[in-house]
């Protein structure tokens, strides 16, 4: 398999480090618009990858590489202001595509907090239908989460559950960062996006609506002594992609901000620090998001600062194939000191950058396939939860209290 991996940040270079001890990958040419970048995350896996420059941006020129060089697929490693034109791009150049996370979403212009406007992935599924004439496979939210959450619903619906009431996305963690009082580990412009925009609730009654940001707060007891953390509501992809695979009542997602972290985002919110249009400054137009990002330590680098596990997971309630109530965790676990010590990248972008990965091998192996714009749920779990252990990362199941977790 020949890929194109665009973005060269934490998440990409992690991909390039997990990706080089597989044998499918033939060739993968780094992009990103820093060379020295793309360079550095080439030259740490190995003989296989190479580097170039790219405008993420610019569709016709990511059309031509993937042309040039020959790929199979291109790997969407960015943030999300550039998935429609890598998206399109490798459309028109008739390859495969892979994200971890989808298209933007815009708020209702009316009644943000009650109904959505356009959502999640509504850009990229308004191409499915030339994507599978096409014969060509658009992999969307195929990161952690989304991505290794919606493979563990699809596991639940298939060996775990004869009818499913709700499938909620829980993630939390321990991790703290040495030094700093405010250090996200994950990239923070996606951070704000997802957090700060009204978050979305799927129910078989209503169909999708959405709520306030931080809504449904809800104590969530997660594993490996990470404890009990206060999770709320955010808007995440998973929301937009089970419910069009499984059948089940209600979906959500909540994340394990913590009381800090949120109050920081609303701070933000409310300087409009959290905007993404430019605004004047002594004649220079500038982004006051892309200020935020780039006064904060980049996540890729602070690896060797964090102490912790980081848990990606599915909770499902329902009914279980034997006819009594039944509830799961299905969840993945990730040391820091682990994940630096093997391949040199921090607990958070490995995890993420992991699934790709597996996912990539599954579909040069033919054991994933299809076309059009898919979700990870379209696809047998079975297999991809089987790989897992192959790179060390294997993942586990906990029985829980059939009843819904306790409100904060």
């Amino acid at each position: 398999m020949r890929v194109l991996l665009v973005g060269a940040g934490g998440v990409g270079t992690a991909f390039a480090r997990i990706a080089a001890r597989r044998g499918v990958f033939e060739r993968v040419v780094v992009a990103d618009h820093d060379l020295g970048r793309a360079r550095a995350a080439a030259q740490s896996a190995g003989e296989r990858f190479d580097a170039v420059a790219l405008d993420a941006s610019d569709e016709a020129a990511v059309g031509a590489l993937l042309g040039a060089e020959r790929c199979d697929v291109l790997v969407n490693a960015v943030d999300p202001r550039f998935v429609m034109p890598l998206f399109r791009g490798a459309l028109a150049a008739g390859t495969h595509y892979l994200d971890m996370a989808m298209s933007l979403s815009r708020p209702h212009p009316d009644r943000p907090y009650e109904e959505p406007g356009v959502k999640l992935g509504d850009e990229q599924f308004a191409l499915a239908d030339r994507w599978e004439a096409a014969g060509r496979l658009a992999l969307v939210g195929m990161g952690v989460e989304p991505g290794l959450s919606d493979v563990f619903a699809r596991h639940a619906a298939d060996e775990l559950f004869s009818s499913i009431e709700e499938i909620g996305v829980r993630d939390g963690s321990d991790i703290t960062v040495e030094g700093y009082d405010f250090a996200p580990t994950f990239s923070i412009w996606t951070t704000i996006e997802e957090c700060l925009n009204p978050p979305l609730v799927w129910e078989r009654a209503r169909g999708w609506f959405t709520t306030a940001p931080f809504s449904e707060p809800e104590t969530f007891e997660f594993p490996a002594g990470i404890g009990p953390v206060r999770c709320v509501n955010v808007e995440h992809e998973e929301v937009l992609l089970v419910p069009r695979w499984i059948d089940v009542g209600r979906v959500t997602f909540k994340y394990g901000l913590g009381e800090e972290f949120i109050s920081m985002l609303q701070t933000l919110h409310r300087l409009g620090l959290d905007a993404t249009a430019p605004v004047s400054v002594r004649g220079t137009e500038v982004s006051p998001r892309d200020v935020v990002a780039a006064c904060l330590p980049a996540p890729a680098g602070l690896g060797h600062l964090m102490h912790g596990v980081t848990c990606a997971g599915t909770w499902v309630r329902g009914v279980g194939t034997d006819g009594a109530p039944r509830a799961v965790y299905l969840h993945h676990v990730v040391d820091n000191a682990w994940s630096m010590a093997e391949y040199g990248c921090q607990a958070v972008v490995w995890q993420t950058a992991l699934n790709p990965v597996v996912a990539l091998e599954l579909v040069a192996e033919g054991l994933w396939s299809g076309s059009g714009v898919l979700g990870p749920e379209a696809f047998p779990a079975r297999p991809f939860l089987d790989r897992l252990a192959d790179y060390g990362a294997p993942w586990d199941c906990e029985e829980r209290d059939p009843g819904p977790p306790p409100a904060s």
